[in-house]
């Protein structure tokens, strides 16, 4: 009687893949939010989030019509692929709106208590069970919240509050992808968030713009499209095609390797955040940041850890491991067959 051995070394390459792909992921997200920060000195962030979001449409058609099924142009799932674009268009105009005034670090350290609120809401919204570790790796991680935003430091203000408000958004949207599931591809799904969010973040611009009176310190937030523009549409345009580039990597990373593998990867995001914006502005986080940072971090992977064992008693995908939590990003790589096309 003879066994077949498991063939480890296709698995190994796979996940080597897969670590690739979601490293220059989540490189070019870092990449993306640091142009957003630097063009929202000179543009404001409706106009650069439709860009963004124009410009990943012209990749994301081209690429259903050639690959076909399983992804499509036309799903009855509609309405909460609208629901999820304008929970997008709303929370990263938050998210981007405190670029101006905290440090790239700060704001997203707040952001990535997103798959704690994700694994909170799954509880409470989708009767997920969450036992006693869940709830002690959750106190852990809101601690680190907390601390990241020093509401007793002498330089806090109601802009952290902002980034915060976008990981609600963005682990709303995340739920909204549970009910979702696997009835539309991830391509589909990016369709039909960042086409209607385009002329969604027009509307909520043009609407702050007529009930608020916006003052210089928030000139970013203004309904003003500077006539500069159209010499800079070069790099309005790899702003969008480099987030795109983004998703596109991190996908793949899900698709060709195990999730329990590429999961907790999506956090050297902040990492590459600090060191680039270091580089770049001279930024170093302050303390409380960093330590928040840490508890946030390890709180989520052992969220990650947790889901993933859970899901291997069970034929529902897990909420929390199987999503890329990177700011920018409007889509969640779900497990998809090893031979469908991306």
């Amino acid at each position: 009687m003879s066994t077949t051995a498991p063939d480890t070394s296709s698995a190994q390459s796979r996940n080597m893949h897969g670590l690739v792909c979601i490293e220059f992921g989540m490189l070019f997200f870092v990449v993306q939010d640091a142009m957003m920060k630097s063009l929202l000195e000179t543009y404001p962030v409706w106009m650069l989030i439709c860009i963004r979001s124009c410009v990943a449409l012209l990749m994301l058609v081209p690429l259903i019509v050639v690959l076909g099924g399983p992804h499509r142009l036309l799903t009855p799932l509609w309405p909460l692929h609208l629901l999820r674009a304008a929970l997008f268009a709303l929370g990263f105009s938050l998210f981007y709106a405190a670029f101006p005034f905290m440090g790239l670090a700060e704001v997203t350290t707040i952001f990535f208590s997103a798959p704690l609120i994700t694994a909170l809401l799954a509880a409470l919204m989708l009767k997920e069970t969450i036992g006693i570790h869940r709830i002690g790796a959750l106190v852990v991680g809101f601690v680190g919240v907390i601390i990241a935003m020093n509401p007793t430091g002498d330089n806090f203000t109601w802009v952290a509050i902002l980034p915060l408000l976008c990981a609600v958004a963005y682990a709303l949207g995340q739920i909204l992808a549970r009910f979702i599931g696997d009835r539309d591809s991830t391509l589909t799904l990016g369709l039909y968030t960042l086409a209607p969010a385009a002329p969604l973040i027009l509307v909520m611009g043009w609407s702050l713009n007529q009930i608020v009176d916006i003052g210089p310190e928030f000139q970013h937030l203004r309904w003003d499209f500077p006539v500069e523009a159209l010499g800079d549409m070069p790099r309005l345009v790899l702003l969008g095609a480099v987030g795109m580039a983004g998703y596109l990597l991190i996908s793949r990373a899900y698709q060709v390797a195990n999730a329990s593998f590429v999961a907790p990867f999506d956090y050297t995001y902040l990492p590459i955040a600090v060191v680039l914006a270091y580089v770049l502005w001279d930024e170093v986080p302050p303390a409380a940041t960093l330590i928040g940072m840490g508890l946030i971090i390890l709180s989520g992977l052992y969220l990650g850890y947790r889901e993933l064992r859970a899901a291997r008693h069970s034929d529902e995908p897990p909420i929390v491991a199987e999503t890329a939590f990177a700011p920018g990003n409007p889509l969640t790589p779900q497990s998809v067959d090893e031979d469908s096309p991306l």
